[in-house]
């Protein structure tokens, strides 16, 4: 699956954009700057991501990807 096969996913599921994930992450506390603060580690956006969404790990792994960064 692409990377943008998960984020296409994601919003089917959600409802919630790859850019509302961005705007959401920065009111938790979780960016600085638009990217990722290096003290979150992934398994605190896989927690979030599965309590509030109901995310499996390979999505929320995908989100993580997209928040630090790694894609675009």
């Amino acid at each position: 699956m692409s990377f943008q096969a998960y984020l296409d996913n994601i919003k089917a599921k959600t409802g919630t954009s790859a850019e509302d994930f961005k705007k959401l992450a920065a009111k938790k506390g979780f960016m600085h700057g638009g990217i990722l603060k290096k003290e979150v580690k992934a398994g605190q956006v896989v927690a979030w991501l599965k309590q509030d969404f109901d995310l499996g790990r390979g999505h929320a792994m995908a989100i993580y990807a997209l928040l630090k960064g790694s894609k675009a």
